[in-house]
């Protein structure tokens, strides 16, 4: 039930959220409101009632002993729906009003005199209706008298009927407004909330800079904006100064690296040189990449646009990739294809590639070039141990290395892949991993043509 309820949030969103909160607040409110009204009103109305006919009685009972003031009092008039009855101490009826001459009593309580007793009940001789009725006793000359007045609540009752009608057809479209006005109102205070989402959404490592946009409103959402882009500055300091340190780390350590291999040439040949030399090539090739990624972070992937012939990147690389391993079998599969791209970063794409292939192969790299979709599709698949599904991705993480790969002797720096991918990406094409159909792994990168 939890996760339930916790679906239909997200779905929801606030600006739905609030409003139904609010028409449920609201038509919770009046229908309690509503139905305080309606009693309220019905107990006045009743009180009312109960006061008009004490005060008929009251006149009754004070002509008792003068005819012509008696009859007088309970001559009806043209809009007067109360009833009255005089009874005497046996109970018999001895003046009634004209609407219910010749019934009998219209209520069985006797008060004494100086007391006064009040009763609802239906008359079936008064129209069928319900009346409220007053009994009080009366001491005259003439022995104790019961004066009965009635008067009918159905103007009550229809009172009652309209007022819940007009709640009934009231209260919904008054939820309704209120829900509506709210999800408007809403959407309206969230609008810069809005903004700042979108601009965040464009915000990326590469264009710190950008701030989110704050609202002239000097409430919580602005100072939320504020806080953010504090925030964004920071990391952009730190990203900065990151940034500057692997550059400049990078450039430095460059003129002592040639100096290193300068002194190894000088020294001549032996297992120890060569050995050290190794280690200066994978330093030199780690702090090339280092200072790619520094300019890619900092400026973006500059490309000089032009024509490129894939297959013949493909014939030059396979033919250095066999030179340099020619333990391997090195097939290719190459139709002509041109692209428009920067023949330098392709190519620097195609020899990461090629590289991790033969580093991992047992015997074999196979190379495909083929036009597929108005795309120029290259694949190339070693027979080696592969790649587990999950770190299919993870391998274009910077400096990531799986466990398998992390010795010297693989020469690997874990920057080979996310530079292919940076490089590919600015070229509008993707780059994934898959497994060969020989157990190992297939990488396949697609171009636009």
């Amino acid at each position: 039930m939890t996760g339930l309820a916790g679906r239909m949030r997200q779905r929801l969103g606030v600006r739905m959220r609030s409003a139904l909160a609010a028409s449920a607040v609201v038509a919770v409110a009046a229908v309690l409101t509503g139905i305080a009204f309606v009693v309220a009103a019905r107990i006045i109305l009743t009180g009312n009632v109960d006061q008009d006919t004490g005060d008929r009685a009251a006149q009754v009972a004070g002509a008792l002993d003068d005819e012509a003031a008696l009859a007088a009092v309970m001559r009806p008039s043209l809009r007067d729906r109360t009833v009255v009855q005089v009874l005497g101490p046996d109970g018999k009826v001895l003046r009634a009003s004209a609407l219910i001459a010749g019934a009998q009593p219209i209520l069985s309580l006797r008060p004494a005199a100086g007391q006064t007793r009040r009763e609802q009940r239906r008359l079936a001789v008064a129209h069928d209706e319900y009346y409220r009725i007053t009994a009080l006793g009366v001491a005259t000359d003439s022995g104790p008298r019961i004066v009965l007045v009635g008067q009918s609540i159905d103007e009550i009752d229809e009172g009652t009927e309209a007022a819940v009608g007009a709640l009934a057809v009231g209260l919904p479209l008054l939820t309704v407004i209120v829900g509506v006005a709210t999800f408007l109102f809403v959407g309206r205070s969230l609008r810069p909330v809005d903004a700042m989402r979108r601009q965040a959404e464009t915000i990326t490592g590469r264009n710190l800079h950008r701030r989110l946009p704050v609202p002239p409103t000097n409430d919580e959402i602005a100072a939320l904006a504020v806080t953010m882009n504090t925030m964004l500055h920071r990391i952009e300091a730190a990203t900065a100064a990151q940034r500057r340190f692997v550059a400049d780390a990078s450039h430095e350590l460059r003129s002592p690296l040639s100096t290193v291999l300068a002194g190894l040439d000088l020294v001549g040949e032996g297992p120890h040189v060569t050995r050290m030399r190794m280690e200066s090539d994978r330093m030199a090739r780690l702090i090339s990449d280092l200072l790619l990624l520094a300019r890619v972070d900092e400026s973006g992937l500059q490309l000089r646009r032009e024509d490129v012939d894939l297959d013949d990147l493909v014939y030059l690389e396979r033919e250095r990739l066999t030179a340099a391993h020619p333990r391997l079998r090195v097939t290719a599969r190459v139709a002509p294809v041109r692209v428009s791209g920067d023949p330098h970063h392709l190519q620097r794409v195609l020899r990461n590639l090629l590289d991790n292939a033969a580093r991992h192969a047992g015997q074999t790299v196979e190379i495909n070039l083929k036009t597929l979709d108005q795309r120029a599709e290259i694949t190339v698949a070693d027979d080696g141990p592969g790649i587990a599904e999950g770190d299919r991705e993870r391998v274009f993480d910077r400096f990531v290395r799986l466990d398998e790969d992390r010795s010297r002797t693989g020469g690997g720096t874990g920057l080979g892949l996310p530079i292919a991918r940076d490089i590919v990406a600015a070229h509008g094409g993707t780059l994934t991993i898959e497994e060969a159909p020989s157990g190992g792994t297939l990488v396949r990168l697609s171009l636009p043509k």
